[in-house]
C-alpha cells in the first residue's frame, strides 16, 4: 500500500524549514567559533598586558632584577611570576600544575600556553640593553571566558529556535496565501460541469507563475469550449442542411409505397430521391471540406464561374421558379477555396434570394485580391440594424416572417467564408436584397 504523499504546500514548507535549519546551524556554529577565537585572543591580550605591566615595574640593579614596587595581586584579575633566569623571584598562590607550567616557561622565548583548559599563561622575557635577565609569566583564568562562551552559545540556540519557529509560522502563512489561488482554482474546477463552457478562472492580468498558469488554463478552456461549440454547431448545421433532402426522400418513398405508380412516375420519384441523395452527399462533403479548411489541411483552388453555375443548377433542381440572371467574366477567376466549399457558401444566398424575390441576378467581379459574387433580388431586403444579426446561428430577420427556416443557413455560409479567408456582406439595396460573397484569389 502506497503511503499518501505530502501536498505541495507541505513539501515547500519542509524545504523552507530545512533550509532555515541548515542556515541557522551554520550561523550558530560560525558564531560560536568566532566568539571562541575572539575570547581566546582577549585572554591572551590580557595576559600579555599583565606581563608587560609586571616587566615595567622591574629594574636591573647590579646585574639583578628588582621591583620598583610589589605588584598588586589583588587588583589584578590574573597572577604573575618573576624569574631571574630560572630562579623564582616572586610567585603568587597557584596550584601545583599551574606553578610547574610557569616555571617551565622561565628562560624560554615569548609565548603562551594553556594549562588544563582553565588557565592561560604568557611568558615575556625581561631584557635590558640587549641582555636577558629573567622572565615574567602572567596567568589569566579562562573560566569567565568559558562561561561567556557557554552563555552566548545557549543564547544563540534559543534565538535560533525562536527564529525557526517564527520562520515556520510565517512561511506557512505566506505559502497558504501564495497557493490560495490554486486551492480556489481546484475547488472551482471540481464544481464545474461539462456544460459550463463559459466558466473561467479569471485571476486577472498574469503577474506571477500562478496567475500565468491560470491564464494558460483559461486559454486551454477557451480552446476546448471552442471545440465543443464547433461540434455543437457542426451537428446543428448538419441537421439543418440534411433536413430538406431527407424530407424529400421520405415524402417520395411514402408516396411510392402508398399506391401503385406507372414506370415513368417511379422513374421520376427515383430521380428526385437520387437528387436529394446527391445533395446530402455534397452537403457532407462540403462540411468535411470546411473542417479541413479551418484546420488548414486543404489548399485547393476552384473557378468561381464553375461554382456559380453549379450553385444555380442546384437551386433550379430544388424547384426554384424565379428568373436567375447570370453575369460571368470571360476569363477564369480562380479562388483559393475548394469548389464544393464555395458552392456551400453561395447556396444559402441563392436559396434566400429565390425564396424572397421574383427576379435574381448573380454577377462576378474580379478585384485585386478578392473575387466578389453579388446576388441581387427584388425582395424585401435586409433592414440596416439586421445586417450583422442575421449571420448569428438561429437568428432570422424580420423579412423571414411567414417563411420556414431554422436560421442556420446564413450562419453556416458566413462561417465557411471566414474559414477560407473571405466574408459575406449584406449590403444596402433600394430595389431589394443584396448579398456579396468575397473570396480570396488564388496566388
Amino acid at each position: 500500500m502506497r503511503r499518501p504523499r505530502l501536498g505541495v504546500r507541505a513539501r515547500l514548507l519542509l524545504a523552507v524549514v530545512a533550509a532555515v535549519v541548515l542556515a541557522l546551524a551554520i550561523g550558530v556554529t560560525a558564531f560560536t567559533l568566532l566568539l571562541s577565537h575572539r575570547l581566546s585572543a582577549s585572554a591572551t591580550s590580557l595576559a600579555r598586558a599583565q606581563a608587560q605591566a609586571a616587566v615595567s615595574s622591574l629594574d636591573v640593579r647590579g646585574g639583578r632584577l628588582s621591583a620598583h614596587e610589589a605588584p598588586d595581586q589583588g587588583a589584578s584579575p590574573g597572577q604573575v611570576w618573576v624569574f631571574a633566569d630560572k630562579r623564582q623571584v616572586e610567585a603568587p598562590n597557584a596550584s601545583r600544575v599551574v606553578a610547574a607550567a610557569a616555571r617551565a616557561l622561565a628562560g624560554g622565548p615569548e609565548r603562551t600556553e594553556t594549562v588544563e583548559e582553565q588557565t592561560r599563561l604568557y611568558a615575556l622575557p625581561v631584557v635590558d640593553n640587549g641582555r636577558r635577565f629573567g622572565t615574567v609569566v602572567s596567568a589569566v583564568a579562562l573560566d569567565p571566558y568559558e562561561d561567556t562562551e557557554r552563555t552566548a552559545f545557549v543564547g544563540a540556540l534559543i534565538l535560533a529556535a525562536l527564529l525557526l519557529a517564527a520562520v515556520a509560522v510565517l512561511s506557512r502563512w505566506m505559502l497558504g496565501r501564495a497557493l490560495e489561488p490554486v486551492s480556489r482554482m481546484t475547488a472551482d474546477a471540481a464544481a464545474w460541469r461539462a456544460s459550463d463552457l463559459d466558466r473561467r478562472f479569471a485571476l486577472g492580468e498574469p503577474y506571477d507563475e500562478l496567475t500565468r498558469l491560470a491564464a494558460t488554463l483559461d486559454d486551454l478552456l477557451e480552446q476546448i469550449a471552442a471545440s465543443l461549440r464547433h461540434e455543437q454547431r457542426f451537428t446543428a448545421e448538419l441537421s439543418h442542411e440534411l433536413r430538406t433532402p431527407l424530407a424529400r426522400i421520405s415524402a417520395e418513398t411514402e408516396l411510392m409505397l402508398r399506391r401503385e405508380r406507372t414506370p415513368d412516375e417511379y422513374r421520376d420519384a427515383l430521380d428526385s430521391i437520387q437528387r436529394s441523395a446527391d445533395t446530402m452527399a455534397r452537403t457532407v462533403e462540403a462540411l468535411v471540406a470546411a473542417a479541413q479548411q479551418e484546420a488548414g489541411l486543404t489548399r485547393t483552388t476552384s473557378d468561381v464561374r464553375d461554382v456559380v453555375s453549379s450553385a444555380i443548377g442546384a437551386t433550379r433542381q430544388n424547384g426554384a421558379l424565379v428568373d436567375i440572371g447570370v453575369s460571368l467574366p470571360d476569363e477564369p477567376v480562380r479562388v483559393a477555396v475548394d469548389g464544393q466549399l464555395a458552392e456551400r457558401m453561395l447556396q444559402p444566398l441563392l436559396d434566400n434570394a429565390t425564396r424572397y424575390g421574383h427576379v435574381v441576378n448573380v454577377s462576378v467581379v474580379r478585384g485585386n485580391t478578392v473575387a466578389s459574387i453579388a446576388i441581387d433580388d427584388d425582395g424585401p431586403g435586409v433592414a440596416g440594424d439586421e445586417r450583422d444579426m442575421i449571420f448569428e446561428p438561429g437568428a432570422r430577420g424580420s423579412a423571414s416572417a411567414g417563411h420556414d427556416g431554422a436560421g442556420l443557413g446564413l450562419a453556416l455560409a458566413q462561417r465557411l467564408a471566414r474559414s477560407a479567408g473571405g466574408a459575406i456582406i449584406a449590403e444596402p439595396n433600394e430595389g431589394g436584397g443584396r448579398f456579396t460573397l468575397k473570396l480570396p484569389l488564388a496566388p
